[in-house]
């Protein structure tokens, strides 16, 4: 369970791969029912990291499609209708908000003050076309105040693994010249692009001032996390899902 100082005290964990019962190319907490993972094993991965971090809560997850559309949870949703979002936001008690993810960068938020919540899963596509921004916009429908939401970015792929082509960065140009500066070219290589700082910078524009992230790169820790691009470039069938969890416990509602 890895948490971030800057959340403090609200229950949250990113979770990596280690301490699951799932075998194979997907040893370990692999909790996408995406995959081709034992049905089985995924339930009891996801039911021991919800025990590890918040005891009897509940636990509610969206079907993800690297957009910038939120919802706002209020119970779990089963499994085949779960809303299509990349995006959950919460002021309900006992409810942890799940974002699964195998590269792209989970973030979560919170406004201890307001008691609310806010969990995104941003991939490039969902980082560009504003998901931060807009889990910040619902949050504060439900109350919270962005100059004390408090943001923390999970593990995801860093820059020196994260290479990309010309076109890509082109669309980030396009959308923002300043965004050269996520962008690095070594020794005429193809550009590698920084998505981590890429949600931090968004999260600055949007005026979160608590932000923390986490420097954990999934595709170079094979051990620790389960990344897509690294099953891809070995030629793997299948990819596991690790998952960051946030929620606030029944006594600090």
């Amino acid at each position: 369970m890895i948490r971030a100082p800057a959340l403090g005290a609200v229950p949250h964990g990113f979770l990596g791969r280690r301490g699951g019962v799932s075998s194979g190319a997907l040893a370990g907490l692999n909790v996408g029912y995406g995959s081709n993972d034992d049905r089985d094993a995924i339930a009891e991965n996801r039911r021991r990291a919800i025990h590890a971090l918040l005891p009897g809560a509940r636990l509610a997850t969206v079907h993800q499609l690297h957009s910038a559309d939120v919802v706002v949870a209020k119970q779990p949703w089963p499994q085949a209708e779960r809303p299509h979002a990349d995006a959950m936001v919460t002021d309900r008690p006992n409810l942890l908000l799940g974002i699964l993810t195998a590269d792209c960068a989970p973030v979560l938020l919170a406004d201890v003050e307001a008691g609310v919540v806010g969990a995104a899963h941003a991939g490039w596509r969902g980082a560009l076309a504003g998901v931060t921004d807009a889990v910040i916009g619902t949050m504060e429908r439900l109350g919270a105040r962005r100059e004390r939401i408090a943001a923390a970015v999970g593990p995801c792929i860093a820059m020196p693994s994260y290479e990309v082509d010309d076109a890509f960065r082109a669309r980030f140009l396009d959308a923002d010249p300043a965004n050269a500066r996520f962008f690095a070219t070594v020794n005429g290589e193809r550009p590698h692009f920084d998505l981590e700082a890429y949600v931090v910078g968004r999260l600055q524009s949007a005026g979160i001032v608590a932000i923390e992230a986490l420097h954990l790169d999934t595709y170079a820790n094979a051990a620790r996390f389960f990344s897509f691009r690294r099953a891809t470039h070995r030629g793997e069938a299948d990819y596991g899902r690790q998952v960051s969890l946030i929620g606030f416990a029944p006594s600090s509602a």
